[in-house]
């Protein structure tokens, strides 16, 4: 069960989870739920593997983008609470209640045809009313109490339509992972937040569970976490801001590792790869990794990353290929192919993370996790021993 073909494979440790899940209870309240937000396949960790480990370390909810998520963590943790964070069409109400699913309404229009549906379909769907304080994206439009009574108005709708039960209501933060006026806007956000349940509740409205607090916010203001708190990255060991590095000891969950498949000598002046980008310019050895952008590997990092061969970094030769790229080993003693080569963790002192990755690409450690390919094998460490492996080509 637990053999793959080392060609290139993610690498999660259950236990690095465990210490997360830990140090986000550790900065919670007694009694405030966790959300484990697992959309995206765990964000490329796997979600077979990660989403009962996460249960068994205390995690009382799921959160996914979609119904296909929903129903994939359905059959998982049968008994779970499941939300649906993006819009499922209102014809699949049926399925939302049969799987006990939870869904996201953000505006009173797909509120009504949900229930429509639910009532044609004799169900009743629990839903979260979503209330868009500044994201501007999905929501119920509440950036000003003044002017957004609209809002106001519409929730109430929504709590009285038939065939639907409030279970929920939210916000999502835009900026809780920057400092100063990110700050300031996220307060914002909190005070229209607590501003629209306070009128709410005035008029007979309340909610069992009021939660907008992502993985930053978790972190940095324990002061908003309400009845649930809805971590991500931060539950795989990815800081979601630089100033959540120094308040908690997160541990990244996941490595990527690849091996030498070939090494040859290679002449000065000889170009490698495709177009010829790359010239040597020194007798260089070079190795051939079977990893490339196929992989989740990106193509923009070429001649700019660097790899861990025995404990050394070592430069990407030239552009990278579909699958598999070129390094530069010339002054790695004692190479043998089949040597392991870490794409992203720590092998000795030295370590190559995500963050340094993303950074170098101009984007988020967020979108380098989650293209990891499917062709990729997650193979799970607990206590330093392999306990499964996942393995989508079979």
């Amino acid at each position: 069960m637990n053999e793959f073909l080392k060609r290139s494979w993610a690498q999660v440790d259950l236990d690095a989870i465990r210490n997360n899940v830990e140090e986000l209870r550790r900065k919670t309240a007694p009694g405030t739920a966790m959300m484990a937000v697992v959309k995206a396949d765990a964000y490329g960790h796997g979600v077979e593997q990660t989403a009962p480990e996460l249960l068994r370390c205390g995690c009382d909810w799921f959160g996914v983008s979609n119904m296909e998520e929903a129903l994939q963590l359905r059959a998982l943790c049968p008994d779970t609470p499941i939300l649906i964070l993006g819009h499922t069409p209102p014809e699949y109400a049926a399925a939302l209640a049969t799987g006990s699913l939870s869904q996201t309404v953000p505006d009173l229009q797909s509120a009504e045809r949900l229930s429509f549906a639910a009532q044609q379909a004799g169900v009743q769907v629990a839903v979260h009313l979503k209330i868009d304080t500044g994201m501007s994206r999905l929501g119920l439009v509440y950036h000003d109490s003044a002017q957004d009574g609209n809002a106001l108005a519409d929730a109430k709708r929504i709590c009285t339509l038939p065939g639907l039960y409030p279970e929920g209501i939210f916000t999502h933060f835009a900026c809780a992972d920057e400092p100063g006026e990110g700050e300031v806007f996220t307060r914002l956000q909190f005070d229209l937040f607590l501003d629209i349940l306070a009128r709410l509740r005035r008029d007979g409205f309340e909610f069992p569970l009021r939660h907008c607090c992502n993985s930053a916010a978790s972190i940095l203001y324990p002061e908003m976490h309400l009845d649930m708190i809805r971590p991500g990255v931060a539950l795989y060991g990815l800081s979601p801001c630089a100033e959540a590095v120094a308040c908690t000891a997160l541990m990244p969950t996941l490595q990527l590792k690849s091996t030498v498949s070939q090494y040859k000598m290679l002449a000065e002046g000889t170009p490698v790869s495709y177009g010829r980008t790359a010239v040597c310019k020194r007798p260089t050895i070079a190795a051939a990794v079977p990893i490339g952008y196929a992989d989740g590997y990106p193509r923009a990092l070429s001649g700019k990353a660097e790899m861990l061969v025995a404990g050394r970094r070592v430069p990407v030769l030239g552009r990278i290929c579909m699958d598999q790229c070129v390094l530069d080993v010339t002054d790695i003693p004692n190479l043998r192919e089949g040597e392991t080569v870490t794409v992203i963790g720590r092998d000795g002192a030295e370590c190559i993370s995500a963050e340094m990755l993303a950074r170098q690409l101009g984007t988020i450690h967020y979108e380098l996790i989650c293209g990891i390919s499917k062709r990729v094998p997650r193979i799970y460490i607990r206590g330093g021993e392999t306990v499964a492996c996942t393995n989508h080509l079979r």
